[in-house]
């Protein structure tokens, strides 16, 4: 049996070379150097767009020990980023020109793998003929003919084209003493987490806000941002109150501290059920990853805040994974056809790339062996990252990898103390799971 992967990015040569590893063959559709998409400059693989980092490489994050995790199913992204590594402190950065070359060079030195340079219009190019099975791994910019095939595919359903990502705070990193629960006009504990500012702390935060260095735009993402989703420092921009009339008014909201309206006010939004993380309503942002850390945490209960996510203004192509595809990452709506990478709705190199690597880990040991492997626990990094494309939300968005998507701890603990139980937690599991026949 013999596998068509169509883009040639983390997650594709990621799933070839896991593809490879059980012995089955696979061809990559790679459309460079014919045709670049607006965001890509390097004729080779795995090109590494916007950053060089692959973040924090320490394994008591969960980007971390995602790291880890892929390096024991023999990741060959994590492999290549090691060997082309960079100083960058805690994080794992690399050499982007260094790390394509390498990650090419696997490629063209598999034979189990077929490396062909064109672009594949949709899933009924006459390329695709004689496979038994399609990964899509095209990445978050798939072209426009690719988007058009897989939209008509689902059925018009569950295709977004996502641009405004708000930062993420860990629940219990944010100060409860300058915070309060409650919902809009309504008396007693609601269903956000609202964080007060005086018209002092306002007039500090906007300040800082307007001042802050932002992320110059690529030539690509250079569009009309509706209404409904602008910067919030291009809110700001409008006029002192437009963010106390926008994302940062207080009407509706009494401070149990004051008994009265604040001055302004940030509403927080749990993105899960146990509120373990929380959204920054109408933060969707262009400030530079640094200077959001510096001016959010300005917001007096936020002072202290650890940040899961961080937020930005981007074009992004995604499906409503939840709804559209299965446990295995096969379209419901057409069985033989599989998704890996951003496009499923995982945000981020290391996990496009675990997505891919995980997609040709399960595939490769089907075809090979008839064994259907089980997906990992969920309290591990690669677990919690597959649960979240299976999670039904009502409004699906990308997701970096963090403890946040993971089952919360059953026992209370210090915040220091639990920040190394996530981890010991995951490992555990982790190691039960890989040792499974």
């Amino acid at each position: 049996m013999s596998l068509a992967i169509i883009g040639g990015g983390l997650a594709g040569c990621e799933c070839a070379l896991a593809l490879a590893r059980a012995g089955v063959p696979s061809t990559i559709f790679e459309c460079k150097p014919a045709l670049y998409s607006p965001a890509h400059l390097l004729p080779g693989l795995a090109e590494l767009v916007c950053s060089n980092s692959l973040r924090s490489d320490e394994p008591v994050t969960a980007v971390g020990l995602l790291k880890v995790e892929m390096a024991e199913l023999g990741s060959a992204v994590i492999a290549a980023a090691r060997e082309t590594a960079v100083p960058a402190g805690k994080a794992l950065a690399v050499d982007r020109d260094l790390f394509s070359a390498a990650m090419t060079a696997r490629i063209e030195a598999e034979p189990l793998v077929t490396l062909v340079r064109r672009e594949i219009m949709g899933l009924a190019d006459p390329a695709l003929a004689g496979f038994e099975a399609v990964v899509v791994a095209a990445g978050p910019l798939a072209s426009e003919r690719m988007a058009a095939s897989l939209l008509e595919t689902i059925g018009g359903e569950g295709l977004y084209f996502y641009d405004a990502i708000a930062p993420i705070v860990a629940t219990d990193s944010v100060d409860m003493d300058k915070a309060f629960w409650a919902s809009r006009w309504q008396e007693g504990e609601g269903d956000y987490l609202n964080c007060p500012l005086t018209k002092d702390e306002y007039m500090v935060f906007l300040t800082e806000l307007l001042a802050a260095r932002k992320v110059p735009s690529r030539e690509f993402e250079k569009e009309l941002h509706f209404e409904g989703c602008l910067p919030i420092e291009t809110m700001a921009e409008r006029g002192e109150r437009t963010l106390t009339f926008g994302p940062m008014k207080p009407v509706g909201l009494t401070d149990p501290r004051t008994d009265r309206w604040p001055y302004a006010v940030v509403q927080l939004r749990p993105e899960n059920k146990e509120r373990s993380t929380l959204n920054l309503v109408g933060f969707q942002t262009k400030l530079a990853y640094g200077e959001q850390e510096r001016v959010f945490r300005l917001i007096p209960a936020l002072h202290a805040a650890e940040f899961t996510r961080l937020g930005s203004i981007h074009r992004n192509t995604f499906v409503n994974a939840p709804k559209v595809l299965t446990e295995r990452l096969e379209l419901v709506a057409r069985p033989g056809v599989y998704l890996a990478g951003q496009i499923t709705g995982v945000e981020g190199y290391v996990e496009s790339a675990a997505c891919g690597l995980w997609l040709g880990t399960q595939l490769g040991a089907k075809i090979a062996r008839g064994v259907d492997i089980a997906p990992p626990p969920q309290v591990t990094s690669l677990g919690a990252l597959l649960n979240h494309l299976r999670t039904p939300t009502k409004k699906f968005q990308p997701s970096n990898v963090n403890f946040g998507l993971t089952p919360p701890l059953e026992e209370r603990m210090k915040k220091a103390n639990r920040k190394l139980a996530y981890p010991e937690r995951a490992r555990a599991a982790w190691g039960e799971w890989l040792v499974r026949p």
